[in-house]
């Protein structure tokens, strides 16, 4: 990697199969289907690795469902669409969509990018009503040669119990929250049409929070679930994302025993849509010391990255990134503020220590910046967009996105 011009966003595609492997292993045991949140990770020079080892995808809106539709098939998929050799037997990866508010404009064509489709309100879902009982009636045959999966329509509910401590941004289930239906504001039954419920409450965490945010929600929700309503048209559930499943301490067991849980005694089909747990620890920030200022508490590198621009959750969330080769302030030798090369004061991602003193043009890796940073970077202050690259398993690296100038331009 030393080789790449900074700075550079770079994705490691062995970490990347590891976590795959793991959530399609519990996939497996557990009868889940679990999806990639594309709002964390839209790299889709991987998605042919990805899409061999989950069911689908799900979206933020029109412009993610594309992509996926465009972008997230395995190479054996992608031959027999480029061949038009689909045919209504053929397993294509899902797409699921959810917005808390969709443009009429948007409406006909996510109806025909995707499978699912999740409202945030029972006005969007009657106000789109006409739109999307005509996709479930022309797509609910499966018998067209080109079709996806079918068509299903579900709703987001808030069960109104949130496990969030750090991060209250994160948090949907605060008072006042806009994301879900209350069981409050739902009458004795679901609408005609629902077939799925969906709730998503978690933010980096393990498996304990999601068991209690499953009780607190079936205490909530029981009356609309088959079996204790023998009127249920329920089919599936979207336990959201947010969950850690890759991460060592995961208690992995646990959530395959809640999945086989809802499934034997409900009866539903199960999804779990984590973005993190995709591509944690699966990605670099490189980036080169352009120059170090004196300063009365530490000296300050000015790096070619920038928190702001490159890294936004590093000030949103906060975050503090771990560095290759770097500590806490103060235990080891030599301390420094790390910043950047913008005018905004507070673009610093943090203080570090290194047991070696730093110099102009040395080069330092940020970590686990695959999530959440590729996806929301920027051009301010004219700052210029990192490339992207791929650390093949192979230990070679590819370029496959440079940016410049026009990148920069086009967006005003």
């Amino acid at each position: 990697m030393n080789n790449l011009k900074t700075p550079v966003y770079v994705i490691d595609e062995k970490k990347l199969i590891e976590n795959c492997r793991i959530l399609k292993d519990v996939q497996e045991r557990s009868d889940a289907k679990i999806l990639l949140a594309q709002k964390a990770f839209s790299a889709y020079s991987t998605y042919p690795v990805i899409a061999e080892y989950l069911a689908g995808t799900t979206s933020s809106g029109l412009f993610e469902a594309k992509l996926a539709c465009e972008e997230f098939y395995t190479k054996e998929q992608r031959k027999h669409l480029e061949a038009s050799n689909i045919t209504s037997s053929t397993k294509l990866p899902e797409i699921h969509v959810f917005e808390p508010a969709f443009g009429d404009e948007e409406m006909k064509e996510i109806c025909d990018i995707a499978d699912h489709l999740v409202f945030n309100s029972i006005n969007q879902l009657e106000h789109h009503r006409a739109v999307w009982e005509k996709a479930v009636n022309e797509k609910g045959s499966n018998d067209e040669p080109k079709v996806r999966n079918g068509f299903s329509v579900g709703i987001r509910v808030n069960p109104e119990f949130s496990t969030q401590d750090d991060h209250e941004i994160y948090d949907p289930c605060a008072p006042g929250s806009r994301l879900g239906i209350r069981v409050c504001d739902l009458g004795d039954k679901l609408p005609d049409g629902v077939e799925g419920l969906h709730f998503h409450t978690l933010c980096e965490q393990g498996f304990e929070p999601l068991k209690e945010t499953f009780e607190a929600f079936e205490k909530a929700f029981g009356k609309y679930l088959p079996g204790k309503n023998n009127d249920s048209h329920l089919k599936w559930i979207n336990l959201g994302g947010g969950h850690h499943i890759t991460k060592p301490d995961y208690d992995r067991e646990g959530l395959i025993e809640l999945v086989k849980y809802i499934r034997n005694t409900y009866g539903l089909q199960v999804y779990l849509e984590p973005g993190e747990a995709i591509a944690l620890d699966a990605g670099y920030v490189i980036t080169t010391v352009m120059d170090i200022v004196t300063t009365e508490k530490y000296p300050v590198l000015i790096l070619d990255t920038s928190a702001a621009c490159h890294m936004p959750d590093v000030l949103e969330m906060p975050y503090r990134p771990p560095l290759r080769d770097g500590g806490e302030p103060g235990a080891k030798k030599y301390t420094y503020r790390l910043s950047s090369r913008t005018c905004l004061a507070g673009d610093v991602i943090g203080d570090y220590s290194f047991d070696n003193e730093i110099k102009i043009g040395d080069r330092l890796c940020f970590e686990d910046m695959a999530i959440y940073s590729m996806v929301k970077n920027n051009t301010f202050n004219g700052m210029p967009l990192p490339d992207i690259a791929v650390l093949h398993e192979d230990s070679s690296t590819e370029v496959v996105k440079k940016f410049g100038y026009d990148d920069f331009k086009c967006r005003l």
